[in-house]
């Protein structure tokens, strides 16, 4: 089988976090969610365990409840990074672009939130393959949303009250929930890669802190 390498790079370098251009009045069909979400468990998960689960919230008044446990969540989290930035930087444009979503996210007609079975119990190792089954599965789901013309972003602030939203939603005590992804089709498709420095500065071999090229 051969890619279209120039389509699948376009696809992994323009899926971006996507807030301010969520269409909030278009209605998300459950199959297009269901046909991504059976894409995304194509993805690894560790000892093939398969433990992950989907929440698919669409309720106005869950995604409203949910909306407030992630505003409240956040805590004093947008006001700490407002502080000294320019809101005209890349950083700036990107806490404007959240700050939307926390004042909108009730209004976005579908809140997935990712679930894994288990949880973390404090170690590295446990922890990371804990998580390392559900958040590639995430990526592809979002991967697949960009494919059809609709767009997420991952977002984690609501885990600082994941007990309240466990509750509203019936999620069991022995399940992990991994983040909350916002769903809605896109206004426009026309995303560019981000602005990102050279992967050589980032990049050792074999020991840290020495460059790769």
């Amino acid at each position: 089988m051969e890619f279209d390498l120039d389509q699948t790079d376009t696809l992994l370098s323009t899926t971006r976090a996507v807030r301010k251009r969520l269409d909030l009045e278009r209605e998300v069909p459950t199959e297009v969610i269901l046909e991504c979400l059976q894409l995304a468990v194509q993805a690894p998960t560790g000892s093939n365990a398969q433990g992950w689960r989907w929440m698919v919230v669409t309720d106005p008044g869950k995604r409203a409840a949910l909306a407030d446990i992630y505003r409240r969540g956040a805590g004093d989290y947008f006001t700490q990074r407002t502080g000294d930035i320019d809101p005209s930087s890349q950083t700036g444009r990107v806490v404007s672009s959240a700050t939307y979503l926390a004042e909108n996210l009730q209004d976005v007609p579908v809140h997935v939130i990712p679930l894994i079975i288990g949880k973390p119990d404090g170690t590295n190792v446990q922890g990371a393959g804990l998580y390392g089954s559900i958040i590639p599965a995430m990526w592809s789901f979002q991967l697949a949303l960009r494919a059809r013309g609709l767009g997420s972003c991952y977002t984690t602030l609501h885990l600082n009250l994941e007990h309240e939203a466990a509750e509203l939603l019936g999620i069991p005590d022995h399940v992990s929930q991994a983040g909350l992804l916002p769903v809605a089709y896109t206004k426009g498709t026309d995303f560019n890669p981000a602005a990102r420095g050279p992967v050589q500065d980032i990049t050792y071999l074999d020991f840290y802190k020495n460059p790769i090229a």
